[in-house]
């Protein structure tokens, strides 16, 4: 049975049916990079993540994470809304749900785990993992319920908590997609105004690394993009005068952002010393910088072409449309890789090793997922 919520912001009329559209394989391409940045990015000691968005611009892997696991959301299950009704997608979004908890408790229960074990034949930084997870067991209800997130563990729960609000945000959606936006804009607002507007961690005071009234933002512009393109049929428009600005304030996020005395090289930062923007509350020059970067990539017939027909452009695609194996697989290799180097050391020659073989290990799963996928849907046509 319906929802009597939902189906009262269905128009009266029958819904027009929905149109099978061709993948967007930047979309997965872009989500393919984030994945890989991440891995790179959460291992402080890779020589290699001086390379990843976060030196060169405000925002980094993980606001492009977000806004695409919201344009991904409306291509999956606001569509599915109409198409397979309420009941169904319903079902289908409490699934997902399902498994992105399912991961994050693996990711959870590896590190706690590994760590335990390995501190038993060498020291082990403290900031590997907090102390009120190295003994005892009662913790575990706690990190169960989202109470309490460890630190590079805390991106799924946003995830699970943005994804089960999303019939929400496609109820007002469906009433007026203004409405919709102003909404969630506003509580970005208010939280960027009021960061002590939280939900609570066992584990830092501050409460939730990703705050997720703040978020919520990135997530509902994602989807309204997705649900833009979808009513144009189209590409984003090409307006010069947008895209010269948004290439303008990527260069200066870049100036500002990049980390010249860690290359040795003259500080050519506009501002000076400013203070970053702060990423658990998605300050607006973070937001900025993530939004023209999406809007140079969606309203590009050459990326398009790019993510579609390139070999690179194919296999960034490949791992994008595998995100939770991708990231779960990911972020246990982080966390063993960060292991070695603080028991071995971080030379040159372990540096290569782990990143190659991390990225590799990354990249051949999500060939085996691709070529898995294809089979089944194949062995289902026949």
């Amino acid at each position: 049975m319906e929802s009597p919520v939902l189906s009262s912001a269905l128009p009266s009329q029958p819904a027009p049916p929905v149109a099978r559209s061709v993948r967007d394989h930047r979309i997965d391409a872009m989500r393919g990079v984030a994945l890989l940045m991440m891995f790179v990015d959460h291992i402080p000691q890779s020589l290699l993540n001086r390379f990843t968005m976060r030196n060169v611009g405000f925002a980094d892997a993980a606001e492009i994470f977000v806004l695409l696991a919201g344009y991904a959301s409306w291509l999956a299950y606001g569509r599915g809304f109409r198409k397979y009704g309420v009941s169904v997608c319903l079902g289908r979004i409490f699934r997902r749900c399902v498994l992105l908890y399912i991961g994050q408790t693996i990711m959870v229960m590896v590190y706690v785990l590994t760590i335990r074990v390995w501190r038993h034949y060498t020291l082990v930084p403290v900031d590997f993992l907090e102390p009120e997870l190295a003994h005892g067991l009662s913790w575990v209800w706690r990190v169960m319920m989202f109470d309490a997130l460890p630190s590079n563990l805390n991106i799924l729960p946003l995830y699970i908590v943005l994804l089960g609000g999303f019939p929400l945000f496609y109820v007002l959606m469906r009433i007026h997609r203004s409405l919709a936006l102003l909404l969630a804009g506003a509580m970005w607002m208010l939280v960027n105004l009021d960061p002590d507007l939280n939900l609570p961690n066992w584990l830092d005071p501050d409460g939730w690394y990703f705050n997720p009234f703040a978020w919520q933002f990135l997530f509902a512009l994602g989807a309204s993009a997705a649900a833009e393109t979808e009513r144009r049929g189209a590409d984003f428009p090409r307006v010069d005068l947008l895209a010269g600005c948004c290439v303008l304030y990527l260069m200066f996020s870049a100036l500002q952002a990049f980390p010249w005395a860690l290359w040795g090289l003259p500080d050519l930062r506009p501002f000076g010393a400013m203070i970053m923007p702060e990423k658990s509350w998605l300050s607006p020059l973070r937001l900025l910088d993530v939004m023209a970067i999406f809007y140079l990539v969606q309203s590009s017939s050459a990326a398009r072409k790019w993510a579609a027909e390139s070999r690179m452009g194919q296999i960034l695609a490949r791992v994008g449309r595998h995100s939770l194996e991708i990231f779960v697989v990911g972020t246990v290799l982080d966390l063993y890789a960060r292991l070695l180097f603080s028991t071995f050391g971080d030379g040159w020659l372990l540096q290569i090793v782990v990143n190659v073989v991390g990225l590799s290990i990354l990249l051949a799963l999500a060939a085996w997922l691709d070529g898995y996928r294809k089979r089944q849907r194949a062995a289902k046509a026949a």
